[in-house]
C-alpha cells in the first residue's frame, strides 16, 4: 500500500513539474499548473467513477482496466474475484457431493433453521415424513403433529435425550425413530430412521413372553397345589419326601420367574410416567429394610440412613419393586455378618437412594450389561441364591418410567453400591406434601 502511495505521489510530482516547466516556457506557468492539476484530478475522478459503477452493478465481469493507483486496486479486486469464484465453485462442488451422499442414505436427514423451520431434507426424509418441496421455510411441527414429537422438539435437554419413537405421519403402520441435535444458534439436524421391522420384532417378543408366561402360570399353580396337598396329607411314601421338596422348590422358582416376566411385560407395554402417587420415602425405605432383615434372618447387619424425608411422585408398587430388588440382591450376595446399608438423601440434583453391600463385588467389564435380561455375573451363585436374572432389568424399566437413572460403583472383593437418581421434578417437599 505504501509503494502504491509513493508511486501515485511520484506521478503527481512529475505532472506538476512538467506543467510548471511548460508554463515558464510559455510565460503562463500558474495557468499551465492549474490546468494540469485539473486534468489530473478529472482523470482520477473518472477512474473512481468507473470503479464505483462496477461495484454498484454487482461486480459483474472483470474489474475495469485503469491506470495508476486505481489500476492497482482494480487488479487486486480482479485477483480477489477470481479467488472467490474458485472457492465458491469448490464449495458448490462440496455441497453437491454432500447432497448426493445424503440422498443415497436410507436414513432421513432434515436441516432446520430459525428455531425449527425446514431448510433442507434428503429424499428419504421427504418420503418418511411426507414432506413436499413447497414445505420449505415452514416449521417442521406443522407436518409432524405427534404430541410427543412436539414436546421432544421443545425440550431443553433434547441433545442428551434418547431418540423418540413415534408413528409415521399419515401412516400409523410405519414406526419412525427421530433424533434431534442442536448446533449453532438456531440450527438443528433431525435424523429419521424407519424402525418398523425392529419395532414389530420387539412387539412379537413381548407378546410371546407375555403369552407364554400366562400359559405357564396355570400349570405351575396346579403342580404347586398338588405338591402342597401331598406334603400336607402325609400319604406320600417316605422315599418321596426329598423329590417332592425339590419339586416344590423348583416350582416356586419357576413361579417367581414367570411373575418377573409378567411384570417386565407390563412395564414395557404400559404408558411411561403414568404413576402419580405420593410416596413417603422414609416409610418406603423402612419397609424395604424390614423385608431385607426378614430375608436375611439375622445373618447380616442392615442399616438405614434416611437423611432427609421427601415425597416421591410415581407408582408405589413399581418403586417398591425397584428398591426391594436392590436391597435383596445386596443380602443375597453379601457374606454372613456383612453390613448392608440403605441410604436416602436429597440435593440440588434430586433424590438419591443407594444400597451398599460387602459382597464379592463386580468386575467393571460386567457393569454395562447388568440390566440385560438373564445376564448373570456368576451364573452358579445366581442359581444357588434362586435369582431369575431379571431383577435389575425390572429396576431399569421402573427407572425409565420415572425419568430416573442408576449408577453402579463396585470393587471386586470389596462390595458394590447401587444408586438410583431421581430428578427434582419427581420430588415434593415435606411441607408441600
Amino acid at each position: 500500500m505504501l509503494d502504491r502511495s509513493i508511486g501515485e505521489f511520484s506521478r503527481f510530482v512529475v505532472i506538476a513539474l512538467g506543467c510548471t516547466i511548460f508554463g515558464f516556457a510559455s510565460g503562463h506557468w500558474l495557468l499551465a499548473l492549474t490546468l494540469g492539476l485539473a486534468v489530473y484530478l478529472v482523470w482520477i475522478f473518472w477512474q473512481q467513477n468507473r470503479f464505483d459503477r462496477w461495484l454498484a452493478n454487482g461486480r459483474r465481469g472483470p474489474a475495469p482496466t485503469n491506470f495508476g493507483v486505481w489500476g492497482d486496486i482494480s487488479d487486486d479486486f480482479y485477483r480477489i474475484q477470481r479467488r472467490h469464484r474458485r472457492e465458491k465453485q469448490k464449495l458448490h462442488a462440496m455441497l453437491r457431493r454432500v447432497q448426493d451422499s445424503t440422498s443415497a442414505l436410507r436414513e432421513g436427514i432434515v436441516a432446520l433453521e430459525d428455531d425449527g423451520n425446514l431448510a433442507w431434507w434428503n429424499p428419504a426424509a421427504g418420503e418418511l415424513l411426507a414432506l413436499q418441496p413447497t414445505d420449505a421455510g415452514q416449521p417442521l411441527v406443522n407436518f409432524v403433529r405427534d404430541p410427543g414429537f412436539v414436546r421432544y422438539m421443545h425440550s431443553e435437554d433434547r441433545n442428551t435425550r434418547e431418540p423418540l419413537t413415534m408413528p409415521a405421519p399419515g401412516n400409523e403402520a410405519r414406526v419412525l425413530q427421530l433424533e434431534v441435535t442442536r448446533f449453532g444458534r438456531d440450527e438443528a439436524l433431525v435424523i429419521v430412521r424407519d424402525v418398523t421391522r425392529l419395532h414389530n420384532l420387539e412387539q412379537m417378543r413381548r407378546d410371546f413372553v407375555a403369552n407364554v408366561s400366562h400359559e405357564l402360570r396355570t400349570p405351575l399353580t396346579v403342580i404347586a397345589g398338588y405338591l402342597e396337598t401331598l406334603e400336607g396329607s402325609g400319604m406320600a411314601p417316605n422315599g418321596w419326601q426329598k423329590p417332592m421338596t425339590q419339586m416344590r422348590e423348583q416350582t416356586e422358582r419357576m413361579t417367581t420367574l414367570v411373575n418377573d416376566l409378567l411384570l417386565l411385560a407390563r412395564l414395557e407395554t404400559s404408558e411411561r410416567d403414568s404413576g402419580r402417587e405420593k410416596i413417603a420415602v422414609a416409610e418406603l425405605v423402612e419397609r424395604i429394610a424390614r423385608e431385607a432383615r426378614s430375608f436375611s434372618a439375622g445373618r447380616h447387619e442392615i442399616g438405614v440412613d434416611c437423611q432427609q424425608d421427601a415425597t416421591l411422585i410415581g407408582d408405589a408398587t413399581e418403586l417398591h419393586s425397584a428398591f426391594a430388588n436392590l436391597a435383596l440382591n445386596a443380602v443375597k450376595y453379601s457374606p454372613a455378618g456383612g453390613p448392608v446399608q440403605l441410604r436416602w438423601w436429597v440435593d440440588e440434583r434430586g433424590g438419591h437412594f443407594s444400597v451398599s453391600d460387602s459382597g464379592i463385588g463386580i468386575d467393571p467389564i460386567h457393569i454395562p450389561r447388568l440390566t440385560e435380561r438373564f445376564y448373570r455375573v456368576d451364573a452358579g451363585r445366581s442359581r444357588e441364591s434362586g435369582g431369575t436374572g431379571l431383577g435389575l432389568a425390572i429396576v431399569k424399566h421402573v427407572l425409565l418410567r420415572h425419568s430416573a437413572e442408576m449408577s453402579v460403583e463396585s470393587v471386586p472383593g470389596r462390595g458394590s453400591t447401587f444408586t438410583l437418581h431421581f430428578p427434582p421434578q419427581k420430588l415434593v417437599s415435606e411441607t408441600a406434601a
